[in-house]
Order: C-alpha cells, then structure tokens, then sequence
C-alpha cells in the first residue's frame, strides 16, 4: 500500500514538475514569439507576369512558381491526400499530436538521437511562415507553442490553405497550383488521382520523392499515398488499384508563354524594378501590355524572313562547328553532341552525319533523323564579302562534310515536310509599330533573337536614319514658304564646312544628277542633292527647331548640311513617334507599352492615360485622356502625307504596291556605303518603322537600299495587320487650293498645255505666274494669262 502511495506522489511530483517546466519554458519563450495576426494577412511571394493586350502571357520573372489558391478552388480529394500524406487527424487534434509526440520521444530514448517527427500540419505552418528548419529542442517547443496559438486564431480551412500555398514541391514550386502546372500542365482540378497523390507525396522530400529527378522512388512515395487514402476511406479499393496501375506522366512545364515577345518583356521588368526594386519580382505584379499578340506575332516572322533573305543573297559562310565523328555514333552520343546548341529564331541546330552526291542526312535530336534535298542545298554560294559571293555548287560535298554543326530551315505543306539549308544572320534588325492616335506599342522585335542577342535595337540602337529623316527636313521646308512645286537644282555641289572636316561632295545614290526638281519628285525619288540645297536655304537653325517639333534634341543632330541626309544619331523608337505626328494629322504623342499595372487580387495600381488624338476636340477627350498637341498644321500635314504616298506608288517604295492600298504612305532611308537601311511607313491606322543593319556598322552590300534591305519586312507585316482596317481617304483641310500647273517648272500651267499636272498649295502659297511656256503660247494667241519672270533655282 505504501509503495502505491509512494509512485501515486511521484507520478503527481512528476506532473507537477512537467507542468511548471512547460509553464516555465512558455513564458520563457512567449517574448519570441512572432504574433499570428500577421498570418491573417500573410503575402505570398508570387512571380511578376506580363500580358499581352489581348491577355495572352509573355513573360514570367521571380525566383519562386506560386499560384495562390483560396481553400474553396482546391479540390477535396487534394485535401484528402494531403491528410493521408502528412497528418490524418488534422481535424481533430488541436494543432499539436500528442500521439504523434509520444512516438517521437519513443524513438529518442529508443535510438538517442532527435528525429523530426509528430509534425502536425498546423506545426508545419509555423515552421514554414516563422521558424528555421534546425532540429533542436528550443526550436522544436516554439513550435508546439506556435501551433497551439495558430489553431486558436484561424480555423482549419485556414491553415490548410496557408500550409497547400506555402509548402515547397521541387522545382521552385511553392504550392500545389504552382506544382499542378509546373509538372503536369494543368491546374489543381484539371489533375487526375494518381497526379494528386504524386503532388501530396512531395513535401516530405522534393528532391528525393521528386519525379523528374527519381521517377522510381517517387512512384513509391505516390503508391504509399495511394495506399493511406484507401485506408482512411478517402478512396475505393477500385480506384486504388487503378491509381497504383497508372505510369508516373510528370514533366517539366515552365511557364507557357503564349506571345513571343521577350524584347517587350524586358522593357517592362526593367520599368517595373525601376518603380519597385525587387518587390517587382515577389508581390504578384500583372502588367498588361499594349502588345497584340497577332501583330507581335506577325513581326517576328517578318523579320526572321526578310533576314534570311539578306543572308541568303550573300551566301553561305560555312557550317557553324566542326565535329569529329567515327561513324559509329548512336542517338544518345549524338544528342549529347547537340546538347549545348539550342534552337535560335527558328533556326534548328542539326549534325551533318553523312553526305551524298546532291543531297545529305542530318541529325536534329531526339531520335530525328532527316534529308536535306539538293532543293534546300543548291542556294549555298560561298560567302567572299558583301559584294561578292563565289560560284554555285555542284556537289553536296562542296558545302556540307560529316560532322559539320548546321542550322535548318523546316517547313511544311500539305503533302511532306521540307527542309534548307540556313545559317544564323550576321546582320541584325529592329520593328516597331505603333497606333498613331496615342503611341501605344502593338509589336516590337528588337533583334532576330533575343537569347542570342539580348541587345535591343529598337530602344538602344543609335543608327542614322538616312533618307529617312528627309520627311523631317522638307515638312520644315514647307512651314518655311516652299511649296511642293518648288524647283530645287539637282547638281553637283562642293561645300567647305569645317564641321564636316574638310571639302564634302555628297551625291545621288544613282551618281547621276538631274536639274531642276520639284520637291514633290524630289522627295519620291530621294535625292540628295536637292534635300541639302533645300536646308541650305531654309537655314539649318529653322530645321533643327522643327526637328524638335516631332521628338528630337537639336542637341543630339549635326547643325551642319548633312543634316538633310540624316547623318544624327537616332532609335527606330523615335522614329516611330517622329513618323506617327505624319500619320495622325500633326499630333505629337509619346510611344508607351504598359497599359495597366494590377495586383495580384486583381486591382488596378497604375493606368495609363496616354496623350490622345483627337481632332474635334475643344477640352477634354471623352475618355478623359489629355488630348495630344498638335505641332505641324493641318496644310503641312497633308501636304506631307500626300508627298510621301507618291514615295510608294511611283518612287523608292514602290515594292509596297503588292498591298493594293492607296492609303499608305513612307519613306525609305539608307545611310553611305548602305550601312543602314530602313523603311519608315504608316497609313492613318497604323505606323510601322523597320531597321536592317550591321551591329558593327559595316556596310550592308551594293544595292542593299532601304527599299530592297529593309522594305520586304515591313510589306509583309502590313499584309496582315491592315487586314481588316479600311482605308480612309485623305482629307483636304481649309486653306488649301489645287492648281494646274507645268511639272517642269513649277507654276501655272495654260489650260491647254497637255503635260500639266495638278498640284496641291496652301493659298497664300499658290504660284501666281504662267510658266514661260504659257506665255509663249499666250503671245502666238492661245489661251493663257501671266508674265514671264526669270527661274530662281536654288
């Protein structure tokens, strides 16, 4: 009796002495507790994603995959076998399992050594939200202590949709939404039960029950899953067996971008760390764009043609690598050959495993073995310089040897799939098209791949715009008292300007020289001679301040008279805003490309509001937008637009007719020695400005103009997006009178000289006097008023 009485007093001085050390241990821990109200409001770290216009995904930036889920969008089966997996008494225990402690402490004074285990769900929580994973005793009963407040604030389906956000599954996954798409394509309840069990399988080891690393001890940990839902009633017998039978179908799915449009998305990562340093890459940021994803589209592919095209007319430079093959290579060994050359553009890397008299088998990888046709073969000249290419081959052998690295064009019709021989372009390119009315960015390509060059040539590339500038040049010219029947001598010219280093003799491209022209021929044909003396005489000081009108910094253009040849330095970005003021009646905007910033809950943190066009306004736009500012005048504008349509449909554009519009309008732009070739084109709906040159500034080759380099881009990407937009005519706004006149000399012609034209003025500027033509044949008695006058030819 009194040894019962003594263990009774032991086992209540026992008690006593546990209850005042976990007392004591709590008030000794208390202080450090973090408090759980922030858990009611806990932030998870979600990656920045960008959109198209259309909502299509472009990019994804941040470390971490996360899709976070409210508890009512994830899946009661998930759930199920999550409580299966890692704690099925979830809903009865009050954050802590005693039972689950007393096997842990078993298993300590079983073997010595601490050991994680008795983790309820809810202590795995406040591991992951406010401890650090170290295994000891302090960590450990802070845990305990954590849980136990946790379950007093929020309620079960609370803390399980923290703990299915938060949990990390391999893979920089960090959820079940974010591992449902990063390993099978799918979202949570797009997942079969078999997939859902792989899932819940992977927090107790990501890397080692991971399926993409160890596919054999994952189907275990999933069958072990399988297993514990079938014992706890979650599943049938039927559906475990059919679970257990069904193959592991885990693969890597990495963000599935919709648009290509990595020159785009870089612009907006780099303007969004820029507002919000590295919250940008964490706080679930979704930046839609002004982007279509068509047009985007569409652009890519007309640069990578026009490209290509280039590259081929100067012919083939030799393969990309030379590899030794014994012949006896398999599959895997020539895969691992191909292993470091990844598809550029879409260019695919191949291995030349043997060669025949006019044709030659490839190796693409995976398995993919091909024939290259002397059809794909027989373009291949060699390569000597920009001028000059060597003879055509006679023999595959000529071009291609076995273990050459090259790259392949695929194509496909209905009947086979085709294949050419290609290599990556030396020469580089830009696009970007704009809306006019308000510079909102559609499509932007700034380079022919941007994982092989990261540089963006729409935004950084500071090239000269050539003729291209001349539109510039000849709007101040008319804002100067010209007309565009004004008569420009096109002769050879000398000038000593010691900002130009000495005697300057510029030239017509052609090398010939043609008289008297009028401006309006002149600037369809591009002549030179004519845009120089035309500066000379509207003085350079008047250009460059109404170069500053469309956008540009006198600061940065020469105050000299090659000026007119546009020798500054400028990007296809400002181009396009310089070339939208001509395409939308005389209004300057501001190029843009993010249209709205929106948190993760959806709300809407930064609109833009974008200067607009809009032509009857007096105040406010009925959007509310602040209306843009017209800079050039209606008359300039038309005039202008109506000039440079003619530069398609009889001058250096004329390419561009193929399109069968009589809406568009450009000019083409080439810089000395065709080291830059641009097409810089609009209609009222859309503008659209190409770029083709060497990042090094070498030469391009003879005959390599704007309308041959750099034209084809821009057709075929207005074949597609002026589709479906109707032409507008050009209006003629007040102020302006058309008059007859005699092309070869600018003024009035006699109402029966057969050769006149008709030419367009603003009033104040209408020639008044007969040409002398008229007044010849008024004094032999023909119709005609006037007074003959000598011919200033500048």
């Amino acid at each position: 009796m009194k040894l019962i009485k003594f263990f009774l007093w032991l086992s209540l001085l026992g008690s006593l002495a546990g209850a005042i050390s976990v007392a004591s241990l709590y008030y000794y821990l208390e202080p450090t507790l973090p408090p759980i109200e922030n858990l009611k409001s806990v932030k998870f770290q979600v990656p920045l994603r960008i959109f198209s216009a259309d909502n299509k995904l472009i990019a994804e930036f941040g470390e971490m995959r996360r899709i976070p889920l409210v508890y009512n969008a994830i899946p009661e089966r998930m759930v199920q076998a999550f409580l299966a997996a890692e704690d099925d008494r979830f809903f009865e225990h009050p954050g802590v399992d005693y039972k689950g402690l007393m096997r842990a402490a078993y298993q300590l004074l079983l073997t010595g050594e601490r050991r994680q285990g008795g983790s309820t769900i809810t202590m795995q929580v406040a591991r992951n939200f406010f401890l650090s994973s170290e295994k000891t005793f302090t960590r450990k009963f802070s845990e305990i202590f954590l849980s136990l407040r946790i379950e007093h604030e929020l309620t079960k389906q609370e803390i399980l949709e923290l703990y299915l956000n938060k949990i990390y599954m391999g893979n920089r996954a960090y959820g079940v939404g974010a591992a449902a798409m990063v390993y099978y394509g799918k979202t949570v309840d797009q997942l079969t039960l078999p997939q859902i069990a792989m899932i819940a399988g992977l927090p107790k080891a990501p890397s080692r029950y991971n399926p993409l690393a160890d596919p054999e001890r994952s189907l275990q940990r999933r069958d072990y899953v399988i297993g514990r839902m079938a014992k706890l009633g979650f599943i049938s017998d039927s559906e475990e067996q059919e679970a257990r039978s069904t193959p592991i179908t885990a693969s890597l799915h990495t963000a599935q971008t919709e648009v290509e449009a990595p020159y785009i998305a870089e612009m907006v990562r780099a303007e969004m760390f820029e507002r919000y340093g590295n919250d940008a890459y964490t706080t679930g940021f979704n930046v839609h764009t002004t982007i279509s994803s068509t047009l985007q589209t569409v652009a890519n592919r007309a640069v990578r043609h026009n490209l290509q095209a280039y590259d081929q007319r100067h012919g083939y430079r030799g393969a990309e690598l030379h590899l030794e093959l014994s012949g006896s290579e398999d599959d895997q060994a020539l895969d691992a050959l191909l292993r470091d050359h990844r598809i550029i553009g879409d260019l695919l890397p191949a291995l030349v495993t043997g060669v025949e008299e006019k044709s030659a088998e490839l190796y693409l990888g995976e398995g993919r073995h091909v024939k290259l046709t002397w059809e794909g073969l027989e373009w291949a000249r060699p390569f000597k310089n920009e001028n000059r290419v060597g003879p055509k081959p006679q023999r595959a052998d000529e071009t291609l040897k076995p273990g050459d690295l090259v790259r392949l064009l695929e194509s496909a019709d209905d009947h086979d799939t085709h294949f050419r021989l290609a290599q990556i372009p030396a020469v580089e390119s830009a696009f970007v098209s704009l809306l006019p009315d308000n510079g909102a960015i559609q499509a932007l390509t700034g380079g022919y791949d941007f994982y092989h060059s990261k540089f963006n040539r729409v935004t950084q590339a500071m090239r000269q715009p050539g003729s291209g500038f001349k539109a510039i040049i000849y709007s101040a010219a008319l804002e100067a008292g010209f007309t565009a029947a004004s008569l420009i001598n096109d002769a050879p010219v000398v000038f000593d300007d010691p900002s130009l280093e000495g005697a300057w003799r510029p030239e017509n491209y052609s090398g010939k020289f043609f008289g008297p022209t009028r401006l309006r021929y002149a600037l369809t044909k591009s002549r030179n001679l004519v845009s120089i003396r035309l500066l000379r005489s509207m003085g350079i000081e008047h250009a460059l301040e109404h170069a500053k009108k469309f956008g540009f910094d006198p600061n940065n253009l020469p105050h000299n008279l090659s000026l007119a040849l546009g020798s500054g330095a400028v990007t296809p970005l400002q181009m396009a805003s310089a070339y939208a003021i001509l395409a939308n009646g005389g209004y300057k905007i501001t190029p843009y490309f993010i249209d709205r910033i929106e948190s993760e809950t959806g709300e809407i943190l930064f609109q833009a509001t974008p200067n607009t066009v809009c032509e009857s306004c007096t105040g406010e736009s009925p959007n509310n937008l602040p209306i843009a500012q017209r800079v050039i005048s209606p008359q300039n504008h038309y005039l202008m637009n109506s000039m440079m349509r003619d530069v398609i449909t009889r001058g250096t554009g004329i390419k561009a007719r193929s399109l069968g519009r009589k809406d568009l309008a450009g000019k083409t732009g080439t810089t000395n020695d065709q080291r830059d070739a641009w097409f810089n084109g609009f209609n009222r709906s859309l503008v659209a400005i190409t770029w083709v040159g060497f990042d090094s500034s070498k030469p391009l080759g003879r005959g390599e103009v704007g309308g041959r380099a750099a034209l084809p881009a821009w057709i075929e990407f207005m074949q597609t997006a002026l589709k479906d937009i109707p032409e507008l005519p050009l209006k003629v706004p007040t102020g302006m009178v058309t008059v007859r006149i005699d092309p070869k000399t600018g003024k009035r012609a006699s109402v029966d000289q057969e050769d006149a034209i008709f030419e367009v003025f603003r009033s104040e500027y209408a020639p008044k006097e007969l040409s002398s033509e008229a007044v010849t044949n008024t004094g032999s008695g023909k119709t005609g008023k006037g007074t003959t006058s000598e011919e200033q030819i500048f």
